[in-house]
């Protein structure tokens, strides 16, 4: 009887530990996972609507499967529709916080949109995860190295509507 209660707390350690490391990026439903190949290949040939048309289809058929959210905020980048990629990427990472890939194309869009020092803190963010040398790190910090578009920093300087 005394140790009824070490061994309760040690069987709910346990149980909760192996739940955590059980738990992976699931695969998504073979369906879903043929819409995003072709939704990949129609943004590999630069046919940005087809491949949102595919993503879009795909997060229809498995809505549970986040990655879903980041081809569609790449394909919305593309489009050159920064806002609405900063919208997926922010799922994504409501799903899933530590999502490198989710922190750094949010600032990558963020730059895009003029928004550096709010680029800046997701690159904190992104240096206390996973280190400075991290993939996802290295390329956000060349974005903001790069500073947004020509035709933004143009925009900005004329008192266009990127100074709103």
């Amino acid at each position: 009887m005394r140790f009824a209660p070490v061994a309760a707390a040690l069987s709910l350690f346990l149980a909760t530990t192996a739940s955590v490391t059980s738990a992976g990026e699931r695969e998504a439903e073979p369906r879903a996972a043929m819409l995003i190949a072709e939704g990949s290949a129609a943004l590999e040939a630069g046919d940005v609507q087809a491949a949102i048309d595919s993503f879009e289809a795909a997060l229809a058929v498995d809505p549970g499967y986040t990655p879903i959210f980041l081809d569609l905020a790449e394909a919305a980048r593309r489009d050159g529709l920064q806002g609405k990629a900063i919208r997926y990427y922010r799922e994504a990472l409501a799903r899933d916080p530590g999502n490198f890939a989710a922190i750094s194309g949010e600032g990558e869009a963020l730059v895009e949109k003029g928004a550096i020092e709010k680029a800046q803190r997701n690159l904190s963010r992104l240096e206390s995860l996973c280190g400075e040398s991290c993939p996802e790190t290295v390329a956000l910090k060349a974005t903001i190295a790069a500073g947004p578009p020509a035709r933004l920093a143009a925009d900005t300087a004329e008192g266009g509507p990127a100074s709103n």
